[in-house]
């Protein structure tokens, strides 16, 4: 418990990627996928638990090994390709507090995000602290600007989605997104608004493009591959 509070880090794990087949345990430079998320959730040393939501029992018994709690098995209803983190989130607070466990924040991990550390955490957490913000969520700056986004009709026919187009990319103020590797919510946050974004506060924790790598596919894979080569 850290001055008052009870932290629960949540990292999510589904067995069925469709993308990349069990993308979550495939090996990266020496070890699971998940247990990148699990190792750095536990030397952040923030988290009075840090327990995995999957509803695979192959992913359960590889994240107990490398140190997670795995309470329950996920339903399959909360496990499709469709099914929104918060469902997940919420599901998981209300079990633990059906079990009289009551946390007073959430932090999400989720496990595509190897290149995040125990520091990246911790500077979120200590951010989140910091501004009494109702969420902090990881982003990186887009490289490009974001006005020079087209969708393609019939025929590949370039569509403007915004007017502002003429200006050299250094004239356009910087833009970032999401990069779904840190987020940060109080329980109260989660359970009254239903979402990991919270409308009153949301602060964006800022992180480098090359530490932002979120896996979906085999490309992915094999660029964080590059970058965690890159870190030894």
């Amino acid at each position: 418990m850290i001055d008052g509070r009870k932290v629960l880090a949540i990292i999510p794990a589904r067995g069925g990627s469709k993308r990349l087949p069990r993308k979550n345990i495939l090996p990266l430079a020496g070890k699971p996928l998940i247990a990148w998320s699990i190792e750095a959730a536990i030397e952040s040393d923030i988290f009075d638990e840090v327990m995995v939501n999957t509803d695979d029992h192959e992913i359960a018994s590889i994240s107990k090994k490398y140190g997670a709690k795995v309470p329950f098995i996920r339903a399959a209803s909360l496990a499709e390709d469709n099914s929104p983190s918060i469902d997940v989130i919420t599901n998981t607070l209300l079990w633990y507090q059906n079990k009289g466990v009551h946390f007073t924040d959430v932090i999400l991990l989720q496990p595509t995000s190897p290149l995040r550390s125990e520091d990246h955490i911790i500077q979120a957490w200590d951010l989140y602290i910091k501004e009494e913000a109702n969420s902090v969520t990881s982003v990186c700056k887009l490289s490009h600007p974001y006005q020079w986004t087209y969708s393609l009709s019939s025929g590949n026919k370039l569509n403007c989605l915004f007017s502002d187009l003429e200006k050299r990319s250094q004239d356009y103020p910087d833009s970032y997104r999401l990069n779904g590797a840190i987020y940060i919510n109080s329980v109260e946050q989660i359970l009254s608004q239903n979402s990991i974004l919270s409308s009153k506060s949301c602060i964006g924790f800022i992180m480098n493009e090359n530490r932002s790598i979120d896996i979906d596919n085999e490309s992915d894979f094999d660029l964080a591959k590059y970058y965690l080569d890159k870190l030894k």
